[in-house]
């Protein structure tokens, strides 16, 4: 069992949303360069949040998304059903059909791992990813932005010996 990028890209596509939203709505252009996401697979996971009440989109000159609630109210798990995103430990996706169409011995097992996986999801909030970003200094860091701050020259690359 694994989370697929269809999960991981919806979370951090709404934290970037949460993280940057408060000076308007947020592009998915700007979302795709600082998380290094395509913009046609954003398109597709936005069309998914919006119809899921996540999002709002905004339509002309400043348009983009904004979220829909409260970053309090959204839990990741919220987010990744939106995207239609299964997390499920057992064989049979939980129709107990895991062994010649009967339930295998640890169908259980697999079921309560999804019991808790789902509770630790539907426990944390947007708000409480973005807290998470936030250094001992209290500077908000910036998910996967990859960009040097405006007027910062880039690092150098070390030295390679030939």
């Amino acid at each position: 069992m694994r989370l697929t990028t269809k999960g991981r890209f919806a979370v951090t596509a709404m934290m970037d949303v949460t993280m940057h939203g408060a000076r308007g709505p947020v592009t998915l252009a700007a979302i795709s360069e600082r998380q290094r996401i395509s913009l046609s697979y954003l398109e597709q996971l936005f069309g998914k949040l919006r119809r899921h009440g996540m999002v709002e989109s905004v339509r002309g000159p400043g348009g983009g998304y904004n979220l829909a609630r409260d970053a309090e109210t959204v839990t990741v798990a919220d987010v990744i059903l939106a995207v239609d995103e299964p997390i499920d430990a057992t064989q049979c996706g939980g129709r107990e059909n895991c062994l010649d169409d009967h339930r295998c011995m640890t169908h259980e097992l697999w079921a309560g791992l999804n019991a808790h996986i789902f509770s630790y999801l539907r426990s944390v909030t947007l708000s409480d990813l973005v807290r998470q970003q936030q250094p001992r200094g209290g500077e908000l860091a910036v998910l996967q932005d990859h960009r040097h701050p405006a007027g910062a020259a880039p690092s150098p690359e070390p030295a390679t010996a030939l």
